[in-house]
C-alpha cells in the first residue's frame, strides 16, 4: 500500500509515501505528519494505491496520523478536488485553505479545550494569613475563593498577572487543581422569536417555489430592487429548511453586513445561528467549523470563505449580492465561491437562491438559457417607494472639492428637514494626487505605475495598490517648487469641505481609514441610526445591504469612472454600484431622491440605467458582449506573470503561448503577450495573456493537457498564476 498525499508546496503533484505497519487504516481526507526534505509538514491523504513509479527504497514512511476519520464528507471532498481541477491549481494548496488555521498547523479535530483552576478541600480550608510573605500566592487563592466553580487561566492571568510561579508552588502544596475543560458552544437557539412583517404576493410566491424545491436542486435568481424584502424570503425559506432538521449555509460579500445580519437571523429563527469570517480568532473558527460539521448549528452565516464549511445535513444554499466581485477570490487559489456554491447545491440535490438588486451579467444570461429561474421582487417592502433618480449636469457647472453648487443647495434642503444625506465616492485619502503647479511633476508612487494619494489628516502619502507611503512632500521633487496642489477629492477631502459649509450638522465618514480598529463600524452605524440631520460620506462600504430609514437623499459625486474603462465590465459595475447606493434612500415611510454627478449626462448606457432600470440596461450590456464574444459568450481564462526585469514576463508569457498553440486543436483565441494595463505593481512588472473559447470544455481541455509542460517551464525570475474565469483584467 501507498499514501498519494497533497501538501501545500504550490506544486501541481502528490507525493508517495509508506504507510507505517502499525496503523491499520489510512483514508482520504486524513492529515498525517511528514518529513518533507528538512522539515516536518503536514500533509493530507489524496488517495492509496497499491503502486508507484518510485523505487520503495527511496520513499519515506509517513509519521503519526491525525485523523481517525476523513475531515470531509463526500460531497465536500467531490467538491474540493473538482476545484483543483477546474482552476488548475495545486491540489494541496486547495485542501489546506479549505481548512481552518489551527488544523492546518496539525492541531487535533477537536473542541479547543481551556484550563481551569480551582481550590482543592485543603485549600477552601486555608487560612489566608499563612501566606502572608507570599502575597502573589494569597492573590490567588484569594480570586479562586470569589470563583468556587473554578476559573480560566486567560481570566486568572487577566486579574493577576505575572503569577506563574504562585501557581507552580500552590499546586505543589496541593492547594489548587487545574484540568482541561471543552469549551463550551456558543450556539444556542433562540427562545423568543420574533414574527416578521407579512410578506406580499411577490415574496410569498418566491417563498414558495424556492421551499417546493427542499428536496432537489434547482438555482434561483431571486432579483428583487432595493428594499423589496430579499432577506425576509431567505428567512422564510430558512425557517423551513431548518423545520426539515436541514442546514443553511449563507454567503455575504462583506464581513461588515455579518453582525447585523446575524442579529436579525437570531431574532427571527429558532435554529442555532453561527458567523465565519476572517474577522474572527483561529479557536473561534475551529469551533464554528467543527459544529457545523457535526449538525450543531443549523445556519452558518459567512464571507467567502465560508464555502468550505462542512455541513452535517445540507438543505439550502443562499449567496446576497451575488454580483459582489467580493465572491471571487484574487490571490493564490482563484475560486468563485459563488459558482463553488451552485456545485455544491448541485452534488447535494438541494436549492441555491442568488438575491441581488443588480444580478451579475452571468447570472442574467442563465436566467435566458433556464439554467436559473427568475423569482422578481418588483416592489418595495412595506409602504417604501422606490427613490427617484436624477443626472446632474456637471458641465460649465461651478465645483467645489467635488461638490457642485445644485448638490449642496439640494442637500440644504433635505437637512432643513432634520433627514440624513448620503454621499457616496469610491475614492477614500484627501485628494488622489499631488501636484506641481509650477512644472507639473506629479507624486508618484516609486514601485507602482500610480499616483500617491494624499491623506492629510496624517500628512502623509500613501499608494492604494501596494501600501507603500511616506511624509507629504514639501517641495517638487522636480523644480524644488514649494507650490504644491492637491488635485482631486477623496472622501477626506469631501468631508474636510462640509464641515466648513454645514458646521451645525453632524458629518459621519466611512471607509476604510475610519473602520480599521474593530468595532469602530459598528460604533458608526450604531451613531446613523440614533441620529438625525446627519451627512454620511462613504466608499463602497457604506453602499452594501445597510439599512438607514432616515436617508431621504443620496449623492453620487463621481458616476463616471467606470464609462471610460479599459475593464470590459466596468460599465456593469458602475451600474450596480449607482443603484446599490440609491437603493440607500427612502427605505421606510419617506420618499428618497438620487442625484448622480456627470460630465456625460447624454452616454447612452447611463440614460438608458437612469430611465429605464437595471433589466433594460443590462440587456443592452448583454448585446454588446456578444457583438464582442466577451464573456458569458465565452469562457476566458487569463496567465498573469511578473518580474522585476520589465522583458521577463512578456518572454516568459511568450513560451507559454507557444505551448498553448501546440496543444491547441479547437482553435481557440489565443491574444499575445501583453503588458497588463497597470505595468508596475508592488516592484515589479506585470503582463498577461488571454484565452477565449466558445465552450467551456474546449478551454479546459487545453488548460489540462498544457499546465504540465508549462509548469516544466523555468520561471527563476518571474512568478505567474492562472486565472479561470477572471473578473477582471486588470
Amino acid at each position: 500500500t501507498y499514501l498519494q498525499l497533497a501538501l501545500a508546496t504550490r506544486l501541481r503533484k502528490t507525493f508517495c509515501y509508506l504507510p507505517q505497519s502499525s496503523h491499520a487504516l489510512y483514508q482520504p481526507g486524513c492529515r498525517v505528519e511528514v518529513s518533507f526534505g528538512r522539515q516536518k509538514r503536514i500533509g493530507i491523504i489524496a488517495a492509496v494505491s497499491t503502486h508507484t513509479t518510485v523505487a520503495a527504497n527511496k520513499l519515506k514512511t509517513v509519521g503519526h496520523c491525525l485523523d481517525d476519520e476523513p475531515l470531509w464528507a463526500a460531497e465536500l471532498w467531490e467538491m474540493l478536488n473538482w476545484s483543483a481541477q477546474y482552476y488548475h491549481y495545486p491540489l494541496g494548496d486547495v485542501l489546506h485553505a479549505a481548512l481552518p488555521s489551527l488544523l492546518r498547523q496539525g492541531k487535533p479535530a477537536d473542541y479547543p479545550s481551556e484550563q481551569i483552576w480551582q481550590l482543592t478541600a485543603q485549600g477552601q480550608q486555608l487560612d489566608i494569613n499563612s501566606l502572608k510573605r507570599a502575597p502573589k500566592q494569597q492573590a490567588v487563592i484569594n480570586i479562586l475563593r470569589q470563583h468556587p466553580n473554578g476559573i480560566t487561566h486567560t481570566a486568572l492571568n487577566t486579574a493577576c498577572p505575572q503569577h506563574h510561579d504562585a501557581l507552580k508552588r500552590l499546586t505543589t502544596k496541593e492547594l489548587i487543581v487545574s484540568h482541561q475543560h471543552v469549551v463550551q458552544e456558543p450556539f444556542a437557539p433562540n427562545q423568543q422569536i420574533q414574527t416578521g412583517p407579512r410578506l406580499n404576493a411577490e415574496q410569498t410566491a418566491a417563498t414558495e417555489q424556492i421551499c417546493q424545491h427542499l428536496d432537489r436542486f434547482q438555482a434561483f435568481l431571486l432579483e428583487g430592487i432595493t428594499g423589496s424584502g430579499k432577506t425576509e424570503v431567505y428567512l422564510q425559506c430558512i425557517s423551513q429548511c431548518l423545520k426539515q432538521g436541514k442546514q443553511a449555509l449563507v454567503l455575504v460579500p462583506e464581513i461588515g453586513l455579518t453582525p447585523q445580519m446575524v442579529q436579525r437571523f437570531q431574532q427571527r429563527l429558532a435554529g442555532r445561528v453561527a458567523i465565519l469570517h476572517s474577522g474572527l480568532t483561529d479557536n473561534e473558527r475551529l469551533l464554528t467549523w467543527l459544529a457545523a460539521r457535526d449538525g450543531k448549528v443549523d445556519v452558518v452565516l459567512g464571507t467567502r470563505s465560508a464555502i468550505f464549511t462542512p455541513l452535517a445535513k445540507p438543505g439550502l444554499i443562499i449567496i446576497d449580492e451575488e454580483h459582489d466581485a467580493s465572491f471571487k477570490q484574487q490571490e493564490g487559489f482563484r475560486y468563485s465561491a459563488r459558482d463553488l456554491a451552485i456545485w455544491r447545491a448541485k452534488r447535494n440535490q438541494v436549492p441555491v437562491v442568488l438575491g441581488s438588486a443588480t444580478p451579475s451579467i452571468e447570472s442574467l444570461y442563465n436566467v435566458q438559457l433556464k439554467r436559473f429561474v427568475a423569482l422578481p421582487l418588483s416592489q418595495r417592502a412595506g409602504n417604501a417607494t422606490p427613490p427617484s433618480l436624477h443626472l446632474l449636469d456637471m458641465r460649465s457647472q461651478p465645483i467645489a472639492e467635488g461638490l457642485s453648487d445644485r448638490l449642496l443647495q439640494l442637500m440644504q434642503q433635505h437637512l432643513q428637514q432634520d433627514k440624513q444625506v448620503l454621499l457616496f465616492l469610491n475614492r477614500r485619502g484627501y485628494a488622489p494626487t499631488l501636484l506641481c503647479h509650477d512644472c507639473g511633476w506629479v507624486a508618484k508612487c516609486q514601485r507602482c505605475d500610480s499616483h500617491m494619494t494624499l491623506h492629510q489628516a496624517i500628512n502623509r502619502l500613501r499608494c492604494h495598490h501596494c501600501g507603500a507611503e511616506r511624509r507629504v512632500d514639501d517641495h517638487c521633487g522636480a523644480c524644488q517648487s514649494e507650490n504644491l496642489l492637491a488635485v482631486g477629492a477623496g472622501t477626506e477631502r469631501i468631508e474636510h469641505a462640509l464641515q466648513q459649509r454645514f458646521t451645525d450638522v453632524e458629518i459621519i465618514r466611512i471607509d476604510r481609514d475610519t473602520t480599521r480598529r474593530k468595532g469602530s463600524l459598528q460604533t458608526l452605524l450604531q451613531r446613523i441610526h440614533q441620529g438625525q440631520r446627519q451627512i454620511l460620506i462613504g466608499t463602497q462600504m457604506l453602499a452594501k445591504g445597510h439599512h438607514f430609514p432616515n436617508v431621504t437623499m443620496v449623492g453620487i459625486i463621481d458616476a463616471d469612472q467606470g464609462l471610460h474603462s479599459p475593464e470590459f465590465r466596468a460599465p456593469e459595475r458602475m451600474a450596480q454600484l449607482i443603484l446599490q447606493v440609491a437603493g440607500r434612500a427612502g427605505r421606510a415611510e419617506q420618499p428618497g431622491e438620487v442625484y448622480i454627478q456627470t460630465h456625460y449626462p447624454d452616454h447612452p448606457l447611463l440614460l438608458t440605467l437612469i430611465r429605464s432600470g437595471y433589466a433594460p440596461f443590462a440587456q443592452q450590456v448583454l448585446s454588446e458582449r456578444a457583438e464582442t464574444e466577451l464573456p458569458p459568450y465565452q469562457a476566458m481564462a487569463l496567465f498573469r506573470a511578473e518580474g522585476v526585469k520589465r522583458d521577463a514576463p512578456l518572454q516568459y508569457l511568450s513560451q507559454v503561448r507557444g505551448i498553448l498553440q501546440a496543444q491547441n486543436r479547437d482553435q481557440l483565441y489565443l491574444s499575445q503577450p501583453l503588458t497588463a494595463p497597470m505595468e508596475k505593481r508592488a516592484g515589479r512588472f506585470r503582463a498577461q495573456l488571454i484565452l477565449f473559447a466558445k465552450h467551456k470544455s474546449s478551454l479546459q481541455q487545453l488548460l489540462s493537457h498544457s499546465i504540465g509542460a508549462i509548469e516544466a517551464l523555468k520561471a527563476n525570475q518571474v512568478r505567474w498564476s492562472l486565472d479561470v474565469d477572471p473578473i477582471d483584467t486588470y
